[in-house]
């Protein structure tokens, strides 16, 4: 085996060292080789965005009995290659609400009264369990199989937190939840996830808490997608904070502090191999920042957008909000979903010179879409709204039924913890 390998090597080197040569010797003496290289690189991220800006609908649920604005999605995630086999959605009736991936067919529906359920998501190796922040102290996880509602496991904090976002690192090992501010506290909880389909129904308390970082609701926690040791927060104070949470104690935790000077609705991670960090603001507002630079002469800061409402033009369809952000690993691209208060969902493109509209997808939605999850496995789209429908976008999808849903009326409770900080109005008015 060493010496057929061997043989294998010497023979690699002689059929491809002389092509390695000439692509060397191209990108070295030829003068238009850099132009040729960002035109393929240009051309495979125009190939992304036409992709995204052909979505149809495919799949439209049915209507629930009890319509509910559609707050939060997370797709399950298989253990081979391939597509996840459920959809939860965090739903304005405090509920998680759980559908088949492919039909959209409704499954269950999990509730912990009177406490209000918040987010949903699935684990990574197992993609039948799934968990949600529960505003009575709690991180709730179940079993999606089993149509009982009783979790298969709980995370309890401590008596005077209230969980309103939350996330699990990408080995499944870690659940951290943040909490509303009661009198002066706020706290990042964490919690040892191992095992959570073996330990039925029983208790776990927290590994440990953060408590200095923020002092205002921690409106938002994503861990990165590839190493389960770091994870970012931010909250209505204006704070996105970067943790390496393998460190002994906060101070040494905390990577970076970054200030959006508004209050935080989402974050996520974004670039090669995940290095920057991106927030959007209550008041609509984008900003952008390379980790890699923190320990260089370089600003981190890529882009800061006090209002992407103006600085995003669509013809006849106006931007009225932002819902989140995708980073497409195949094009290394930063998206941006937004979207009008008649259900237009707009796709925005991301780059260090500014924001420029991809796309605008209609006929779906009847009023304000306030969630969506992107699958890489096939191109989808996944996204809920006020008008308490479930889609399902794919690539030049033919929709069999269009009908269109009216809007709900019922009063809207997402701006509740909104503070929009002094200094972001002072700055847009200048």
């Amino acid at each position: 085996d060493v010496i057929a390998g061997f043989l294998y090597a010497i023979l690699i080197l002689i059929v491809f060292h002389p092509v390695v040569d000439l692509i060397d010797n191209f990108n070295l003496t030829y003068k238009y080789a850099p132009l040729i290289i960002i035109t393929f690189e240009m051309t495979a991220v125009e190939k992304v965005e036409e992709q995204l800006a052909s979505l149809r609908i495919a799949k439209r649920s049915a209507p629930g009995e009890e319509p509910a604005y559609l707050l939060d999605i997370d797709l399950s995630k298989p253990a081979q290659s391939g597509n996840g086999r459920f959809v939860a959605v965090s739903c304005s009736n405090k509920s998680i609400r759980v559908y088949n991936r492919e039909t959209l067919r409704f499954l269950r529906e999990y509730s912990s009264p009177p406490a209000a359920l918040s987010g949903a998501r699935f684990a990574r190796a197992c993609d039948s369990a799934v968990f949600s922040a529960c505003s009575d102290g709690t991180v709730k996880c179940w079993d999606v199989r089993s149509a009982t509602q009783k979790p298969v496991q709980v995370f309890s904090g401590y008596p005077s937190n209230v969980f309103i976002s939350f996330d699990i690192s990408c080995s499944d090992l870690i659940v951290c939840a943040g909490t509303e501010k009661v009198e002066q506290d706020t706290f990042l909880v964490f919690w040892d996830a191992r095992g959570i389909t073996d330990c039925a129904s029983s208790a776990k308390e927290p590994l440990g808490v953060y408590s200095e970082s923020h002092n205002d609701d921690i409106t938002k926690i994503c861990f990165h997608p590839v190493e389960p040791n770091l994870v970012v927060s931010g909250s209505t104070d204006g704070l996105v904070n970067v943790f390496d949470i393998n460190k002994d104690n906060e101070d040494d935790a905390l990577i970076s502090t970054c200030n959006s000077d508004s209050s935080v609705s989402f974050i996520g991670w974004s670039g090669k191999d995940y290095k920057e960090v991106y927030c959007l603001t209550h008041d609509e507002g984008f900003c952008w920042w390379d980790m890699a630079q923190l320990d260089t002469e370089e600003p981190i800061t890529l882009l800061r957008v006090l209002d992407v409402r103006d600085s995003v033009w669509a013809e006849n369809h106006s931007l009225h909000y932002l819902v989140g952000g995708l980073y497409h690993e195949k094009a290394e691209k930063l998206f941006l979903i937004g979207g009008t208060s008649s259900g237009n969902i707009h796709l925005i493109s991301c780059g260090s010179d500014g924001l420029s509209l991809v796309g605008t997808l209609c006929g779906g939605h009847s009023a304000t879409v306030r969630s969506f999850c992107w699958n890489l496995a096939d191109e989808s789209l996944l996204t809920g709204g006020e008008d308490a429908q479930l889609l399902l976008w794919k690539p030049g999808a033919v929709e069999r039924s269009l009908t269109k849903k009216a809007s709900l009326k019922i009063a809207s409770s997402v701006q509740k913890r909104v503070r929009v900080h002094n200094s972001s109005l002072k700055s847009r008015k200048k």
